[in-house]
C-alpha cells in the first residue's frame, strides 16, 4: 500500500506547490473548521482544506484519515478528497494503479458497511466515479463485479450490512453518472454500458423487494436504487416487474414515499411512451389505488392522497397521446381521466386543507392539446367523449376557486393567502385554455348559472359562489375576444343586481367590467350600466387596484363615447386624488386614465379640465419650490411631477396611434392651434426650472423632471416642436451644473425626433455639443463612478450617428476624444455600459468614408480599439457580451479592411496576448477566419465565441453548454 500511495502521490506531483498538507495539519484545519468560533478562522481553514483536497499529497493523507480510530468528520473528509482526486484528476493516475485503487476502495467500503453512513456514501461515490472512468474498456462488467464481490460469503461483515452497502453503491452510480464531467463521447459509451449492466441490477432488486424476509430498511434502499437507475432511460418493459413490486409496496406506509418516487420516475421517462402495451398494463394498477385514495381523503391523510395523485398524473400527463391513440382502450383511459378529475376536485381549500389539486392542472392542458391535434374524424369521436368531462372540469375548478367562509379566511396567514391567489391564477389560465375546447357554450353555461343564482328567490346564495362564476367569466373575457358573444349584454345587465357585501367579490366585479371594456366600446349604450359602480368603487381604498385599473381600461377603450360622462369622471377622480385614498402607483394609473379621457374632448374642454385638475398641484408645487429642500417635500415634488408625466403620457389629441384603425375613429378633427399639453408645459416651465434650481443635486427630482418632458415628447412627437428651444436650453444648464443620465436620455429623444428638421437643428446641435464637452470633462476627472452617465452618453452618440450624422461634422466636436472615451468605456465592468459602447462603434465605423474626422480618427486610433476588443474577447469581459464585440470586428472588417488586416496580425503577435492559453497557430487561424468573413455576421459571432472559449480554457468543457 505504501508503494501504491507513493506512486499515486508522484502521479500528481508538480500540480501544486507543496504546502504542508500532512495528516496532522489536515486534522488541525478540520478541527478549526468545525469548532473554531471565529468566522475568519473557519473561512481560512476551509480555503486551505480545499487546496489540500486537490493537492498531490491528498493521495497520501486520504487513506490515513480513513483509519478506524478517526472521528467520522475526519473520515468523511478523507473519502471526499479521494472522490475529488478520482473524478477531477483521473488523468494523473497511472494505468497500472487502477486495479490496486479499486481493490483498496472495495476494502474500505466493506469496512464502513457497518460504520458511519455518511462516510460509506462518500466512498461509494468515489468508487462509482472510478467505475465510470474505467468503463467500458478497463472495467467492462463493473456493475456485475460489484454485485458478485458484495455477495461473497467469506466477508467479515454481516449479510444485511453487505447488502445495504451494495445498494448504496448501486444507487450512487447512476447519480454520479448524471453529474459527472465526462466528455460527451465518453458519456455516450458509458450510458450504453450502464444500460446493458442494468441486467445485473434489476433481478437482484426484484428478488430483494419481493422476498418476505427482506427487512424494511433494505426494501426502502431497493426502491431508492430503482429510482436512481430508471433515470438512465431504461426501457419501460425492463422495469415492469419492479414497477409492479413498487405498486404492491404502496400498501406499506414506511415504503410509501419511496415507492411513489420510484413509480413516478419510471413512468415519466421520455422514452416510456414507446412501450404502449406496458403503459396499458399500468392503467389497472393505478386505478387499483382508488380505494386507498378515497380512504386517505376521508381520513385527511394529505401525504397519501398527494402521492397517489402524483402517480395518476405522471401516467396521464406524460402519455396521454400514446394512450388516446389506443382507441379500443378508450374506456380504461377515461377511467384514469376520471380518477385525475377526482384529484382535481379533492375536498378542502388549497393550500390549507389540501395541496393535491394543483398537481393536476397541467394534465388538462396536455389532454386537450392531444385531443385537438388528432385528424378530424378521431377528434370528433374524442370531442364527444371529453366535452362533458371538460364541462365537469369547469364546475370542479370554479368550486375549487371559491373563497372559504369569511371567518375561516380570516385565520389564514398572508403566505397561505398568496398561495391561494396564485392557485386561482392557475385556474384562470386553465379556464381560458378550456374555452378552446368548449367555445361559446362555456360562456352560456356560466351565464345561465349566474342568472339562476342571482334571480332565484328560493335560497340565499353565498357571495363565494357568485364571485367564482364571475371569476370564470373574467378569466375568459380577459384574453379571448367575447365581442360576438350573445351572453355579454345579459351579463352587463346582471352585474348591477349583484349585492356587493365583500371586498373579494367587489374586486372580481371590477376586474370583470375591465375585461369587458372592449365590448363596451362596441356597445356604448351599456356604459352607464357599469360606470357608476366603478366610480363608486374608486372611493374605497381596499378596491384601489381593481377600480383604478378598470377605469383606465374603460377610458382607453371607450374614450370617444365618454364625453357625456367626462365631467363626472374628472370630479370623482379629483376628489379621490385630493383625499389621497390611493397609493402612488394607482394615482399614476388614474392620471393615465384621465389622459385617455381628455384626449377625446374638444380643445377648450381639455384646457378647462386640465386647469381644474392640475391647478391644485401647481399651487402645491409653487409652495414646495419656496421651501428649503428636505426629504418629505422631495417626496411630494416627485409625486406631483410623476402625476403630470403620467397624465401627459396618454393625453394625445392628434390620435397618432389611431390613424391605422380607419377614419371612423377620428371623430374629432385634429385641432388647430397649440397642443393643450404644450400650453400647460409652457405655463409651468418657469416653475419647473425654479424647482430644479433647488434640487439639481438630487437624481430622483432631475429624473422626474426629465420624465415629464420625455413622456410628452414621445406622445406629442411633432406637436412638441414649440418647446424644443427652451427645453434644449434648460437641459444644457442642468447637465453643465450636475451631469445626470436622465438629462442625456432626454437629449437622445430630442435628437431622435427633431434633429433632422432644419428649424430645430441649431438648438439641438448646441445641446449635443455641450453634453459632449461636459461628459468628456467627466472622463478626464474619472468616469468610473458614473457608469450610468457613460451608458447614456454612448447611446446618445449612437443615436446621433444613426439619426443625424451631421452632428459629427461640427469642428467643435472633438471626435478623437469621443473615440478614446468610448474605447475606455469598453473596459467597464457594467455590461449595459459595454453594450452601449459597442453600439456606438458599430454606428461609427460605417461612417469612416463619409465623415472625414471619423475616417481620420479610425486611421489613427483604430488599432487601440482593436486591442481593447481582443482583450475583452481574451477574457476581460463577460462571455454574454461576445456578440457585441463580434459586431465591432465585423464592422472593422467591412469598412476598414486594409487597416484591420495589418492591425490584427500586429496585435496578436506578442506572446500571451490576449491569453496565455493560446498557441501562435490558434491566433493565426482566428485572424485569417475573421479577415475572410465580410458578409456573414452570424459566422463572425460563432468564431468569436469559439475563440473566447479557447482564451478562457473552456473549450470542450461542460461550460460550453451555455452557448
Amino acid at each position: 500500500m505504501e508503494r501504491r500511495e507513493e506512486q499515486l502521490g508522484a502521479a500528481g506531483a508538480g500540480a501544486a506547490p507543496a504546502l504542508d498538507f500532512t495528516v496532522e495539519n489536515v486534522e488541525k484545519a478540520l478541527h478549526q473548521l468545525y469548532y473554531d468560533p471565529n468566522i475568519e478562522n473557519k473561512n481560512l481553514a476551509q480555503k486551505w482544506l480545499m487546496q489540500a483536497q486537490v493537492s498531490p499529497q491528498a493521495w497520501h493523507f486520504s487513506w490515513q484519515l480513513l483509519q478506524p480510530d478517526k472521528v467520522p468528520e475526519i473520515q468523511y473528509f478523507g473519502a471526499s478528497a479521494l472522490h475529488i482526486k478520482i473524478s477531477r484528476y483521473w488523468s494523473d493516475i497511472p494505468t497500472d494503479q487502477y486495479e490496486s485503487l479499486k481493490a483498496q476502495l472495495f476494502t474500505q467500503i466493506t469496512r464502513f458497511a457497518s460504520g458511519s453512513k455518511i462516510v460509506l456514501t462518500r466512498l461509494c461515490v468515489a468508487l462509482a466515479s472510478l467505475a465510470l472512468s474505467m468503463m467500458p474498456d478497463a472495467w467492462p462488467c463493473a456493475v456485475a463485479d460489484m454485485v458478485r464481490l458484495f455477495q461473497a460469503e467469506d466477508s467479515p461483515v454481516d449479510s444485511q450490512g453487505r447488502c445495504l452497502a451494495l445498494l448504496e453503491l448501486l444507487t450512487v452510480l447512476p447519480e454520479e453518472f448524471q453529474t459527472s464531467r465526462l466528455p460527451q463521447y465518453r458519456k455516450g459509451l458509458v450510458r450504453t454500458s450502464l444500460a446493458v449492466e442494468c441486467g445485473a441490477v434489476f433481478p437482484l432488486l426484484e428478488q430483494l423487494l419481493q422476498q418476505p424476509s427482506s427487512p424494511s430498511c433494505v426494501r426502502q434502499k431497493v426502491l431508492k436504487c430503482f429510482s436512481s437507475w430508471v433515470q438512465l432511460e431504461v426501457p419501460l418493459q425492463d422495469c415492469e416487474a419492479l414497477i409492479q413490486a413498487a405498486f404492491a409496496a404502496l400498501q406499506d406506509s414506511e415504503l410509501f414515499d419511496s415507492s411513489v418516487e420510484a413509480i413516478v420516475n419510471a413512468i415519466s421517462q421520455p422514452d416510456a411512451q414507446r412501450y404502449v402495451n406496458t403503459l396499458l398494463r399500468l392503467i389497472p394498477l393505478v386505478l387499483g389505488l382508488q380505494e386507498q385514495l378515497r380512504q386517505a381523503v376521508q381520513n385527511g391523510d394529505m401525504e397519501t392522497s398527494h402521492g397517489i395523485c402524483r402517480i395518476a398524473v405522471a401516467l396521464g400527463e406524460n402519455h396521454s397521446r400514446a394512450l388516446l391513440d389506443q382507441v379500443e382502450h378508450w374506456q380504461s383511459f377515461l377511467a384514469l381521466v376520471n380518477m385525475i378529475m377526482f384529484c382535481t376536485g379533492i375536498p378542502g381549500h388549497y393550500p390549507v386543507n389540501e395541496t393535491t389539486s394543483s398537481l393536476t392542472l397541467t394534465f388538462w392542458y396536455t389532454l386537450q392539446d392531444d385531443i385537438l391535434s388528432f385528424e378530424a374524424e378521431k377528434q370528433a369521436v374524442y370531442q364527444q367523449v371529453y366535452r362533458p368531462v371538460y364541462f365537469q372540469l369547469v364546475d370542479v375548478l370554479l368550486h375549487k376557486a371559491q373563497f372559504p367562509p369569511d371567518e375561516e379566511y380570516g385565520f389564514w396567514s398572508s403566505d397561505e393567502k398568496e398561495q391561494f391567489r396564485i392557485y386561482r391564477v392557475d385556474i384562470s389560465d386553465t379556464l381560458m385554455y378550456v374555452y378552446e375546447m368548449l367555445g361559446s357554450e362555456l360562456l352560456s353555461n356560466l351565464y345561465d348559472k349566474l342568472g339562476r343564482l342571482l334571480t332565484s328567490s328560493e335560497e340565499p346564495y353565498s357571495w363565494q359562489h357568485t364571485e367564482a362564476l364571475l371569476y370564470g367569466f373574467q378569466s375568459i373575457a380577459e384574453t379571448i375576444d367575447v365581442n360576438y358573444s350573445d351572453v355579454v349584454p345579459g351579463l352587463i345587465g346582471l352585474i348591477p343586481r349583484i349585492s356587493i357585501s365583500n371586498v373579494q367579490l367587489a374586486d372580481t366585479v371590477m376586474f370583470t367590467i375591465g375585461a369587458l371594456s372592449e365590448w363596451l366600446a362596441d356597445h356604448p349604450v351599456m356604459i352607464n350600466n357599469v360606470l357608476p359602480l366603478v366610480l363608486h368603487a374608486l372611493g374605497n381604498p381596499e378596491l384601489s387596484v381593481s377600480s383604478v385599473s378598470t377605469l383606465k381600461k374603460i377610458c382607453r377603450e371607450c374614450k370617444y363615447d365618454l364625453p357625456p360622462y367626462a365631467a363626472n369622471i374628472v370630479a370623482v377622480s379629483q376628489d379621490v386624488l385630493m383625499k389621497q385614498i390611493h397609493k402612488t402607483s394607482q394615482c399614476m394609473w388614474l392620471m393615465q386614465a384621465l389622459g385617455f379621457l381628455l384626449s377625446a374632448l374638444q380643445v377648450e374642454e381639455i384646457l378647462k379640465n386640465l386647469h381644474s385638475l392640475i391647478s391644485p398641484y401647481i399651487q402645491q408645487l409653487e409652495k414646495l419650490a419656496e421651501e428649503i429642500p428636505n426629504p418629505s417635500n422631495k417626496l411630494a415634488i416627485v409625486h406631483i411631477l410623476g402625476l403630470l408625466s403620467n397624465l401627459f403620457t396618454t393625453l394625445d389629441v392628434s390620435h397618432h396611434e389611431d390613424d391605422h384603425e380607419g377614419p371612423e375613429l377620428r371623430k374629432l378633427p385634429v385641432p388647430q392651434g397649440p397642443n393643450p399639453v404644450v400650453v400647460v408645459l409652457q405655463q409651468v416651465f418657469q416653475l419647473i426650472q425654479k424647482v430644479l434650481s433647488k434640487w439639481l443635486n438630487d437624481a430622483q427630482v432631475v429624473e422626474a423632471v426629465c420624465a415629464i418632458f420625455e413622456k410628452s415628447v414621445k406622445t406629442l412627437l411633432d406637436d412638441f416642436a414649440p418647446m424644443v428651444p427652451q427645453l434644449c436650453e434648460m437641459l444644457g444648464r442642468m447637465y453643465s451644473t450636475i451631469p445626470q443620465a436622465s438629462a442625456l436620455d432626454l437629449t437622445r429623444q430630442l435628437v431622435h425626433i427633431f434633429a433632422h428638421e432644419p428649424a430645430h437643428f441649431p438648438p439641438i446641435e448646441a445641446l449635443f455639443l455641450l453634453a459632449t464637452s461636459v461628459t468628456l470633462t467627466l472622463f478626464q476627472q474619472g468616469p468610473r463612478d458614473h457608469p450610468d452617465i457613460v451608458d447614456s452618453f454612448m447611446q446618445l452618440l449612437a443615436q446621433a450617428l444613426k439619426r443625424k450624422p451631421d452632428l459629427f461634422l461640427c469642428e467643435r466636436l472633438d471626435v478623437k476624444a469621443v473615440f478614446q472615451c468610448a474605447v475606455l468605456a469598453l473596459k467597464f465592468p457594467e455590461a449595459p455600459t459595454v453594450k452601449a459602447s459597442c453600439g456606438f462603434f458599430t454606428e461609427l465605423l460605417p461612417r469612416c468614408g463619409e465623415i472625414e474626422s471619423v475616417g481620420k480618427v479610425v486611421q489613427e486610433d483604430g488599432r487601440m480599439l482593436l486591442i481593447a476588443v481582443l482583450e475583452a474577447i481574451g477574457g476581460q469581459a463577460s462571455r454574454s457580451l461576445m456578440d457585441c464585440f463580434a459586431d465591432i470586428l465585423f464592422a472593422l472588417n467591412k469598412h476598414c479592411f486594409s487597416l484591420l488586416s495589418v492591425w490584427i496580425k500586429e496585435a496578436l503577435q506578442p506572446p500571451g496576448f490576449p491569453s496565455a492559453r493560446l498557441s501562435p497557430e490558434q491566433k493565426d487561424t482566428f485572424s485569417q477566419q475573421i479577415l475572410r468573413e465580410r458578409v456573414n455576421k452570424r459566422r463572425v459571432k460563432e468564431m468569436v465565441k469559439e475563440f473566447t472559449l479557447l482564451c478562457r480554457g473552456l473549450h470542450g468543457t461542460d461550460y460550453t453548454a451555455d452557448y
